[in-house]
């Protein structure tokens, strides 16, 4: 994600930056082709969650990196997911199309949430470092639990997501929710 210097931009604005950076799979690709070949992985599986767990990451970060007092987080994290149910509602659209098969991708969004607050909530190690849970966590939904090669993709993944939306937030100033 660029990260413009201290520009001053609305909610909407920030939102949709934020939509189109979780949306975006350039990070997705060059993960994808850092992977060994003769891993034996299901490379489209890992994609598929890849980029579901940079979606949530994304949101993650806008509630992890703004301060509870800040009046823009609620309307910015609205706003974000909003764009997130639209894009999920059109990725819906075309995979029944394409298809013939009815998918709710903005409920699979959902499903994965819960799935990853569970792991985090559970830590049976005790962890401090929610990528250490995450990563475990990615690799069961991927199908490879055990994999250490899909463990530390998925914990890539959160912690670049979560890097990269701390430096835009860092860099932006975004508008007063209340007056405008």
């Amino acid at each position: 994600m660029t990260t413009p210097e201290q520009q001053h931009l609305s909610v909407q604005e920030t939102a949709q930056n934020l939509a189109a950076f979780a949306i975006d799979r350039t990070d997705l690709k060059e993960m994808l082709a850092a992977l060994p070949e003769d891993a034996g992985l299901n490379l489209t599986t890992i994609e598929y969650e890849l980029g579901i767990l940079k979606i949530l990451s994304t949101g993650w970060g806008i509630s992890f990196f703004m301060s509870a007092g800040d009046k823009n987080k609620t309307p910015l994290s609205e706003s974000f997911w909003r764009m997130i149910k639209e894009i999920s509602q059109n990725i819906s659209t075309l995979t029944q199309t394409t298809t013939g098969h009815e998918i709710d991708y903005f409920n699979i969004l959902k499903e994965r949430l819960d799935i990853y607050i569970q792991n985090l909530q559970a830590n049976p190690e005790g962890t401090t470092e929610p990528a250490a849970v995450m990563g475990p966590a990615f690799a069961k939904a991927c199908g490879y639990p055990d994999n250490a090669i899909v463990i530390l993709t998925g914990s890539k993944m959160f912690s670049l997501t979560l890097g990269a939306v701390k430096e835009y937030l860092a860099a932006v100033t975004i508008t007063d929710a209340a007056s405008g």
